[in-house]
């Protein structure tokens, strides 16, 4: 749809549970990920053609846990990302190829019932060859946390027992999606959890990391996606109760456009040429 809700049309339908989404507009692509039913193991990634044509499974059912937010490194052509149940930071090839684990916080039925462990939403900074995780905690129990690591696990060691994550942020009520400005150096993220630090929208400088997140947005009703057109300063965030938010990087402004529309989760934002 536009960004201000008009011209909206349903591109794919009979998703498993969809949950994270991101478009390649220059390949003509869109990629999402199936999150499937938790205690399934069912998880899949998806991609399509801008307008939900030629649709095809490219990591298959089983082969990822419940995937949640998905990002696209063009440069390296390769998808991340987030296996919540599955406890891991994943990538694959754009075809779904070469499937790996980056990151793994916990394996087994046991540690996937600790929702410490749970991984949701990720960002790369390419500039520096990080990239960032949130796990999500349990419900308002503030022992979320967004870590860091290395993109490439270091020599000799796995991704269960890698010495170089750096907790980025500890104590937040339930940090769900991240979105990095590239250019501002800044990461946002969007919080599920109970307010005055929940149900909001955060941001902290990722090179000279403050004290405490800025609150951006509030009275969300459990947070979820969150997109940035930093030319355009402007995010766009998705909330459990179904409702699309825009609103400048600096949270003013905000405008809820769209409401009700069940429970919405990844979202979106990308600059299709017309057709001529």
């Amino acid at each position: 749809m536009n960004t201000d809700g008009s011209d909206r049309a349903t591109i794919v339908t009979g998703c498993h549970l969809p949950d994270g989404i991101v478009v390649d507009v220059e390949a003509g692509h869109i990629y999402w990920t199936n999150m499937g039913v938790p205690s399934l193991n069912d998880g899949s990634v998806e991609r399509a053609d801008l307008n939900g044509k030629n649709r095809k499974v490219i990591v298959p059912v089983g082969a990822t846990h419940t995937p949640k937010q998905v990002i696209l490194d063009k440069k390296a052509s390769k998808l991340y990302w987030c296996d919540r149940e599955g406890m891991r930071v994943m990538r694959c090839n754009l075809d779904g190829s070469q499937l790996e684990t980056l990151i793994e916080t916990g394996r087994g039925d046991a540690d996937s019932r600790d929702s410490t462990k749970w991984c949701v939403g990720l960002s790369i900074d390419r500039k520096h060859g990080k990239i960032y995780w949130s796990q999500k905690g349990p419900d308002n129990a503030g022992r979320g946390r967004i870590s860091r690591a290395n993109v490439e696990i270091p020599a000799g060691e796995t991704p269960a027992n890698r010495t170089d994550i750096e907790v980025f942020f500890d104590a937040l009520p339930e940090p769900i999606d991240l979105e990095l400005d590239h250019e501002n150096r800044v990461m946002y993220w969007t919080d599920r959890g109970d307010p005055p630090r929940g149900n909001t929208v955060n941001r902290a400088s990722i090179d000279n990391k403050p004290t405490e997140p800025e609150i951006v947005v509030t009275h969300l009703m459990e947070g979820i996606g969150i997109a940035l057109d930093v030319p355009g300063d402007r995010m766009f965030v998705t909330d459990f109760a179904g409702s699309i938010y825009s609103a400048r990087l600096d949270g003013s402004g905000e405008r809820n456009f769209l409401y009700a529309q069940g429970n919405l989760t990844g979202i979106a934002y990308a600059e299709i040429p017309k057709e001529k």
